[in-house]
């Protein structure tokens, strides 16, 4: 397992969401992508996450990003999820952890004197030419969406 990088090409990936849709990056290229993993649907910090993300989305839309959030949990878990949540961010379902394993975010984690293998909270900055921008590892909730909105801008306007 790498660790991704700024200026790497993001790996490929084609995952269902909640409604069984098909989501491939290459897809989504042109565009901005903000790719977040987060550990696992319904749990506060994750919940906090997706809320967030749900409520800026129009934001992130005006500056032409998409949003998509991924974990391994099924695709039933993210509709109910969302549902419960009214989230509208764009949740994919990765059960086979191959997504999470290429991106570098499936780590040995501790809690409460356990290890266990989980997903890392990252968020990776896609550009439309599938080149990584940006890369926050070990993300922490409060704040984390404003950051990302700035380093976009910041990004856009390189690109001008």
């Amino acid at each position: 397992m790498t660790e991704l990088d700024v200026g790497d090409k993001a790996p490929d990936f084609c995952l269902p969401d909640k409604d069984g849709e098909v989501l491939c990056l290459k897809e989504l290229g042109g565009e901005h992508v903000v790719l977040y993993f987060y550990p696992r649907d319904g749990t506060p910090g994750c919940t906090r996450q997706a809320k967030e993300l749900s409520a800026m989305l129009p934001e992130f839309e005006k500056r032409g990003a998409i949003v998509v959030g991924v974990n391994p949990d099924s695709q039933e878990s993210h509709r109910k999820f969302a549902e419960k949540n009214g989230l509208t961010v764009r949740l994919l379902s990765d059960e086979d952890n191959s997504v999470v394993e290429s991106y570098g975010v499936w780590k040995m984690k501790k809690m409460y004197g356990k290890e266990f293998l989980g997903v890392v909270r990252s968020t990776f900055m896609i550009g439309p030419d599938g080149i990584i921008k940006a890369v926050w590892p070990k993300v922490k909730v409060p704040g984390h969406v404003e950051e990302v909105l700035a380093k976009l801008d910041e990004i856009r306007e390189e690109m001008v």
